[in-house]
Formats: C-alpha cells, structure tokens, sequence
C-alpha cells in the first residue's frame, strides 16, 4: 500500500518574529505529525527581488522535488488547535481551498484570466492546500514585481494598520493562478460546514497587528482553548 506523502510548510526568513514561532510552531510540529506530514520551514530567499511573502511560492518545485502529494502552506503567525482534523481526508485532489476567500475585485484589478474565469476568487493566502494535482497554485507568476504590485490595492481597513500592497502579493499571485489556470476552489468554512462542524474553532489568525499585539492575542487564544504543556513545547 502506497503512502500518502503531505508537508505543512510555512515562511521563516531572516528568523521572523521568534516571540511567536516559539508560540505556533510547536503546534503546527504538533499538528503535521497527527496527520502524518513533514514539517518545512522556507528560510532561504529564492526571489529577492520580489517581496518576501512571495517566497510561499517556492512550494511550486519543493512539492515536486519531495513528491508531495499534498502540499498544505501555513503562515507562521496561525494558531492550529491540537484538534484540527486533516483536511485532505474532506478535500477532492483536483480542488484547491483557503480557510476563507475574498471577492478579489476589491483587492486586485483584474485582467483577461480573472475576466474569463468569471469568479473573482480572492486568495487568504494564510492557509492553503492543494494536491499535486494542483500545483500550479504556486506557480511563479509571469509578470515583474513592479507588475503584479501594482495591481494590488487593500482594503481601507488593511490600509489603516501594517498592510500595503508589497504584504499581500503572495495572495494576488495565487488568485491569479486560480483563475488563470482554472482552478477549482472552496474554502475550509465550506467543507467544515458539509461536514457538520460549522461551528468548531480549529485556527486562529490576525495579519493586521504588530507584532507585539499578535503575541499578546496568540497566548490569551491558547489560554482560552486550555493547550496543555506537553503541546505547547511539542518539538518533534
């Protein structure tokens, strides 16, 4: 019987933040082994002309150099609770999913793909999964930096705190290659909802704080879902 091969990655350069990786990461380590997957951190620049988010899409040739069957990305910021069932056990191979999405003609200017593909599907490039079937989710994208940042433009609120367009390039790039390569996507409160548990609390994530504040709100969330010791120093 063959195995299933899965990596959770996610993006540490320059050691990013250690105040919260010392916080997350033992949960993710936690998380990836229960559901029988590699743990990968991407510490190396590959595209140092581009914003560092960008970096997320190393996974386009890490997953096929590993012979990843399932690619899942996880910013280093997000809170997994021990529970978090596996997800590629409720996701179809040829679908690709974020914990939510956004309309992405708010955020980006569309262009012939997103035009033709007609769901303006916005990329929460927090968390995503996709298959190898999928793997041009991560493809990199065809255009400059200068490009595809100036077709990025946040929100008002996103404005009002640390975003600006150079953070969420990794999010217009993967909703480009949605609609460019006509992906099929859902989001993980779909599938929590079809499968009964529209209601449990498996993640959290802010992007819009310093990072101070995120390490204030990461403990009181792990104070408030009661993580034991052995998880929360959880180092395999």
């Amino acid at each position: 019987m063959s195995t299933i091969k899965k990596t959770v990655f996610t993006l540490n350069v320059n050691g990013y933040a250690p105040q919260i990786t010392e916080l997350t990461y033992p949960l993710l380590r936690y998380w990836a082994n229960k559901i029988g997957a590699d743990f990968h951190i991407i510490t190396e620049r590959k595209f140092p002309d581009w914003p560092v988010t960008y970096e997320k899409l190393q996974i386009f040739e890490l997953s096929q150099l590993m012979g990843n069957d399932w690619n899942i990305y996880i910013d280093s910021d997000a809170v997994i609770h021990p529970e978090t069932i596996d997800w590629t056990l409720f996701l179809p191979g040829d679908t690709v999913t974020h914990n939510g999405s956004d309309m992405a003609n708010i955020r980006w200017r569309s262009d012939k793909y997103f035009i033709r593909d007609g769901r303006h599907w916005g990329s929460c490039n927090w968390f995503t999964i996709a298959s190898d079937l999928c793997i041009d989710l991560w493809r990199p994208l065809e255009m400059t930096p200068e490009e595809a940042i100036s077709n990025i433009f946040p929100t008002v609120n996103e404005l009002n705190t640390v975003i600006t367009p150079e953070h969420l390039v990794d999010d217009y790039a993967l909703s480009h290659n949605i609609a460019r390569f006509g992906l099929k996507a859902k989001t993980l409160m779909q599938i929590q909802k079809e499968i009964g548990m529209e209601a449990a609390n498996f993640h959290w994530h802010v992007y819009t704080e310093t990072i101070d504040k995120k390490v204030e709100l990461i403990n009181k969330v792990l104070e408030d879902w009661k993580i034991p010791g052995a998880i929360r120093n959880y180092n395999k």
